[in-house]
């Protein structure tokens, strides 16, 4: 993989009252910020340790720019597909800021030397970047990496080691900056979408959350008809209350303020037998969602609403809730395997198929595209 440092930009914290409201707006307004001097630039390039503290857990990565020929021929790879209007959104943010202000989040299998100089760096050297969002109760730490030694270090192994990585969060960022590099290309402009600002997560600091989803309107079925259907599919078992899928091909049912655990009958994974992977989301949105409740596209049928894990039971049922007529559907997580193998034979997943963590913050480290050379 080809990676290089970068000469961030960043905020003057002492600016900075409220790190909740300032990085909020920064997605937008970061011309307005940067003219205003809320930034400043390194004096020289870098590669930078970025870790977040929720309370759950710890998150800890590389943020670094990687080639976009890497992305072009298919060493990054990719799990979704982009839409139209959402990328021309990136385009013109792009356009706009002419910087980078939030770096994809790519995941890779971890590299032991990597890990290890990474570790080490934390332990002898102080953070020069920290914030507490209060909001979330996160707190973020970037630790720099400048001396040539070590980034020449970094370079290699990433050129030796990381043979492929993968997009967990970013798509359509990188579908933009790969778009505005072709057409710098085609009309002779100078060099300026070249390379990526990433930050590169090994897979064991990477969760994958389920996305649940809320259908608002039965139409032609009743509850009574739904679970007679549902039955020729799945096992139905009543649950006094709440209790999360435990494993893969099981998954939760909420109806009528009622909840049941389902698990596919096995003569349904057997007609799939032939696939090298099967989902459970694939799973509801054909037999269920399509089949029964006439769902023919999830991503943009208006009576389908979708839920990050990360928000919790409670949210998701105040939204079921909200009408008799609501049914939810709660999903085991996708496995990490599962994950890469799809990405790795060049297929992508239904819409809405992973929530991934960590998330990174706008406008934390900057990347300025008049650097990208």
């Amino acid at each position: 993989m080809q990676v290089r440092p970068f000469r961030a930009v960043y905020p003057r914290k002492k600016l900075i009252t409220s790190p909740d409201s300032f990085f909020g707006k920064v997605k937008e307004e970061y011309p307005v910020f940067r003219d205003s001097g809320f930034f400043k630039q390194r004096k020289q390039d870098g590669m930078y340790i970025y870790r977040i503290d929720e309370a759950r857990r710890s998150y800890t990565g590389l943020l670094l720019l990687a080639s976009m020929e890497e992305y072009e021929q298919g060493h990054i790879r990719v799990h979704e597909h982009t839409l139209a209007a959402k990328e021309q959104r990136q385009i013109q943010l792009l356009m706009h800021r002419r910087a980078v202000v939030k770096p994809v989040l790519l995941t890779y299998v971890a590299v032991e030397a990597i890990d290890k100089l990474i570790k080490k760096r934390m332990k002898e050297k102080d953070p020069f970047v920290h914030y507490y969002f209060e909001e979330e109760d996160e707190h973020h730490w970037v630790w720099e990496i400048k001396d040539e030694k070590t980034l020449t270090r970094l370079q290699k192994l990433f050129a030796e080691e990381v043979a492929v990585a993968y997009i967990a969060d970013g798509h359509h960022r990188t579908a933009a900056m790969s778009r505005l590099r072709r057409q710098a290309e085609e009309e002779g402009l100078a060099p300026g979408y070249d390379y990526l600002l990433t930050a590169f997560f090994p897979t064991g600091e990477l969760d994958i959350f389920e996305f649940n989803r809320v259908v608002t309107e039965m139409d032609h079925l009743s509850p009574a008809g739904l679970m007679a259907r549902l039955s020729a599919l799945v096992d139905i078992e009543p649950l006094e209350k709440y209790q999360p899928p435990r494993e893969k091909h099981e998954w939760l049912m909420l109806l009528q303020q009622e909840w049941f655990r389902l698990r596919w009958r096995p003569e349904v994974l057997e007609a799939y037998e032939k696939e090298e992977v099967v989902l459970d989301v694939s799973l509801l949105n054909e037999l269920v969602l399509q089949d029964l409740l006439h769902i023919k596209d999830p991503r943009t049928d208006g009576r389908l609403k979708y839920v990050e894990g990360p928000r919790g039971i409670d949210v998701f049922e105040q939204i079921v809730q909200k009408s008799e007529n609501r049914i939810g559907f709660v999903l085991y997580p996708v496995d990490i395997e599962d994950f890469l193998h799809i990405a790795d034979a060049g297929k992508v997943l239904p819409p809405k198929s992973t929530w991934f963590e960590p998330r990174m913050r706008n406008g934390l480290l900057v990347h300025d595209l008049s650097d990208n050379k």
